[in-house]
């Protein structure tokens, strides 16, 4: 079900813009869309290509002076990746070389593109749904193979096909809810007749899971932020260090040598995980150390996971001290910091025992018990590192590829959870008042929501801001 018909007609402007990162390569490519784009070949190639034919060319500037030599094909409208007429030069993967190429296609008519405006015309040409466009940008952006795995298929139209079938559904209980209003006068019952209830309660329940897959898939696509939190000196640098496999962090026997955040990502079991290194948690009165001490509890607040690093040796002081000041100031919100909270006991080759091993601690506040697993390693010996490292990706609970996931971005989730919530608001008023008006308007909203994610429902700014973080050559 792909959009009939768009609020922006598709230019008439030729565009180009180089199709391949700048810098040395074998091959540097040029792209051009567009009514010029043959015109353009015969200019600087001095023929057309025939038909998704490479054919080796010499490429001229408008002075007649030799550019380059390489590879040019054309894929003739409406069969192309824009549907329009789409020209590709393919020179030696030279900066200047490539930059000349584009020069001669400039002033021969055509115009430098916008982001994403290739991809843009895909869409308004009917050759692709926002969906498949978003998927074209999360392909490339992609930071593990299975993101990329999992944005191919979304391309390929498995999460636009799901969406469509939902569609299909609300507006045929669309139908029925309306048939009922138009016959409310006759002894028709199309409510009961075509089971809209249960019907509504299993759209409801399909895009409750469109919801979980899509969430899922977000994490490979954008991965998971873990903060390393906790006193000073109790290693969290060094375990930063083992990690990334990098000496990223300064480590010093001196207390709050960090004092700002430290960035890394890493790839674990495929997973794209997000960590930083915060200062250490303590009173000081040092206004430097202080601030950090403030970007420090900012990120803890927004992690997703929580990496609590406490020295083995002295567990008593320590998780009194950390866990206190690492809970937030607003008592509902212990129990969300302490459910993301993986405890780290460090320095376990300075101890008796210096076994790794995963035990769980049971913590009280505010007379709520807190069940939370425990792992003892050793940092600076890389010992029990990989417990850690399964702990990390374990919460994730990742389903594997081959079932019903797909990479959702952010839009696409509201507009899920805002269909949802109109699907099963309108399911209450047929058990309730059975306004049929008000669940028709509500069955109309949801189909939007959900058409919003398609393109077929859409606005300028919408694609404008979607396009708009694509890069240039897409």
């Amino acid at each position: 079900m792909k959009n009939t018909q768009s609020p922006l007609a598709p230019s008439t402007e030729t565009i180009c813009a180089p199709a391949t990162p700048d810098g040395q390569g074998g091959v540097g490519i040029v792209r051009v869309s567009g009514s010029k784009a043959k015109v353009i070949a015969q200019a600087i190639t001095g023929a057309v290509p025939k038909n998704r034919t490479l054919e080796y060319s010499s490429f001229y500037d408008s002075a007649g002076l030799l550019i380059d030599r390489g590879l040019a094909v054309i894929f003739e409208r409406p069969n192309s990746y824009t549907g329009e007429d789409v020209l590709e030069l393919h020179g030696h993967g030279g900066y200047h070389v490539q930059q000349n190429i584009l020069s001669a296609v400039l002033k021969h008519g055509a115009r430098l593109a916008n982001p994403g405006e290739f991809s843009e015309r895909a869409f308004l040409n009917n050759k692709i749904d926002l969906i498949q466009a978003e998927a074209i940008a999360d392909i490339i952006s992609a930071n593990s193979s299975r993101g990329a795995m999992l944005a191919a298929k979304t391309l390929k139209g498995e999460f636009s096909h799901r969406i469509n079938i939902l569609l299909d559904e609300l507006i045929a209980l669309r139908v029925e809810v309306e048939a009922s209003i138009d016959f409310s006068d006759e002894d028709i019952d199309f409510i009961t007749e075509k089971n809209v209830v249960n019907r509504l309660m299993a759209v409801s329940q399909q895009i409750e899971e469109l919801i979980i897959n899509g969430r899922q898939g977000a994490v490979l696509k954008n991965g998971i932020n873990v903060v390393i939190a906790g006193p000073p000196n109790a290693g969290k640098s060094s375990l930063l260090n083992v990690l990334s496999k990098e000496d990223t962090a300064i480590v010093t026997p001196i207390a709050g040598t960090t004092r700002d955040l430290l960035n890394e990502k890493l790839i674990i079991d495929d997973i794209p995980i997000n960590v930083t290194d915060t200062a250490g948690l303590r009173a000081t009165n040092d206004p430097i150390e202080l601030e950090g001490i403030e970007r420090a509890k900012t990120a803890i607040q927004q992690a997703d996971h929580i990496v609590l690093v406490l020295d083995a040796n002295g567990i008593k002081q320590n998780l009194s001290f950390c866990i206190e000041d690492l809970l937030p100031t607003e008592i509902a919100d212990q129990p969300k910091l302490l459910e993301k909270t993986l405890i780290v006991m460090n320095k376990i080759d300075l101890s008796n025992s210096p076994e790794p091993k995963i035990t769980n601690v049971k913590l009280e506040f505010a007379a709520d018990f807190f069940d939370i697993k425990c792992i003892y390693l050793s940092a600076k010996e890389s010992i029990g590192i990989e417990n850690l490292k399964k702990e990390i990706t374990g919460k994730c609970r990742l389903i594997d590829v081959s079932e019903n996931i797909f990479v959702a971005r952010e839009r696409q989730l509201i507009a899920l959870t805002d269909s949802i919530k109109l699907v099963n608001k309108a399911s209450n008023q047929l058990l309730t008042d059975c306004i049929l008006e008000l669940i028709a308007e509500d069955l109309r909203l949801a189909q939007q929501c959900l058409s919003r994610i398609t393109g077929d429902f859409k606005s300028d700014d919408l694609l404008g801001e979607i396009f708009s973080n694509f890069c240039i050559g897409k």
